[in-house]
């Protein structure tokens, strides 16, 4: 066993949520450990959209133009395709930025890595952590194995659990969970060659939901869902199921029949729910502390928004102009504020049933303008809340254009 001293942060978890991090705290000047079981570039089971607020988020940090020289497609326009009516649109810019990317996770994971090696994090990929280890009831590190390697142990001021929904700091801490929703749909992807697409596509079916993503390649990411309560059923016939879910689109499904299938199909079904992101000498951030269905793509565009928050707050904590526990609960306070109306809006999304009656009467006066149309498309784009579009006064105005 090998003790090989601290840092002020280990970061468990390398991707979305776990390199900006890391990278945030290493250029305000602390010493930080990155870890992650994987190596990278590697794939990993993603909806890949980052929208605007996303990508402002990567401008700010230097990255952005990184992202563009991958050759990634940059996404102008939303549509959501309801079948008796469709709203399509341009987003409202947020900080000048009105377009989202959907790269592959193969290329935006190690831009992320790298960049948070650059801004002086130790990064150590193919590294498992096995134990996290406490002292009077405070996390002060992790025990674990490079591949192949002797147990090695790590300690630090604050260990971050940015690895995912299963997070392994989670399951030892045990935070408290709220919001708690089960897994609501499930949903499959794949890549398509030969299939253009006009933007961030969305199509609404009863039972049946899918999006379509431009990314790398020329290919185009495709993922459909079905409830829940289909899950085990579909699994015996993805494909087929996939498939069918298409011809309620009948002009979508010729557009795919004249396309390459180019990767096998990936998929799963995730609880929703949001955990209390910090305690004694831990935090958690990106899906370790949130998590919701992917049916409104928000992953990556939260747990950018999440590292920031919570690399903030731990410099405020660490610099003393706040105790940690203040400014981790600022931490939580912001990112639920922030979070909560697009948790709720998603998981109404993810029931695929039909809008309520009211709900339909509002769609449809949205679709008639192009003003509502990109108001509609900029609550969902994330540059408009949600609370100010569904807002009696906003809701009535549209209304009354559409005459």
């Amino acid at each position: 066993m090998v003790d090989a001293g601290s840092y002020d942060v280990i970061v468990v978890g390398a991707r979305c949520a776990g390199s900006p991090t890391a990278m945030l705290l290493a250029r305000a000047g602390y010493q930080v450990l990155l870890l992650d079981r994987d190596e990278f570039p590697s794939d990993t089971i993603s909806t890949q959209m980052i929208h605007p607020p996303g990508i402002r988020l990567l401008q700010k940090w230097g990255l952005l133009d990184r992202l563009i020289a991958t050759g990634c497609p940059a996404i102008e326009r939303y549509s959501f395709d309801f079948g008796f009516f469709r709203i399509a649109g341009r987003p409202d810019a947020i900080d000048n930025v009105d377009v989202a990317y959907g790269p592959r996770r193969t290329v935006l994971d190690k831009l992320l890595v790298d960049a948070a090696a650059e801004a002086g994090a130790e990064v150590r990929e193919a590294f498992t952590v096995d134990q996290v280890l406490f002292a009077d009831g405070r996390v002060t590190g992790v025990r674990g194995h490079a591949r192949g390697g002797d147990p090695v142990v790590e300690h630090a001021r604050v260990v971050i659990g940015a690895d995912g929904r299963h997070s392994v700091i989670a399951k030892a801490v045990k935070p408290e969970q709220y919001h708690d929703k089960p897994p609501i749909e499930c949903g499959y992807y794949t890549y398509w060659g030969g299939l253009p697409a006009s933007g961030f596509e969305n199509y609404i079916r009863p039972n049946r939901g899918w999006g379509v993503i431009p990314t790398h390649n020329h290919l185009t990411l495709v993922v459909v869902g079905w409830p829940y309560a289909e899950f085990e059923s579909g699994k015996k016939d993805v494909e087929g199921t996939y498939m069918k879910a298409l011809e309620l689109a009948p002009e979508f499904a010729e557009r795919v029949r004249g396309a390459r299938r180019e990767a096998p199909f990936k998929g799963a079904a995730v609880p929703n729910f949001f955990r209390k992101p910090f305690g004694p000498g831990w935090a958690l951030v990106g899906d370790a502390g949130y998590n919701k269905d992917p049916v409104t793509a928000w992953g990556i565009s939260d747990a950018f928004a999440g590292a920031e928050l919570c690399a903030a707050a731990l410099d405020q904590s660490f610099n003393g102009a706040q105790s940690f526990d203040e400014a981790m609960a600022g931490y939580q306070k912001t990112r639920d504020e922030h979070s909560l109306p697009m948790f709720e809006l998603t998981c109404k999304f993810a029931k695929l049933e039909p809008p309520p009656a009211q709900m339909q009467q509002v769609l449809k006066a949205t679709a008639a303008t192009e003003a509502s149309r990109n108001q509609f498309v900029s609550m969902m784009a994330g540059t408009r809340t949600v609370p100010s579009f569904f807002a009696p006064e906003n809701v009535g105005r549209i209304m009354a254009a559409a005459g």
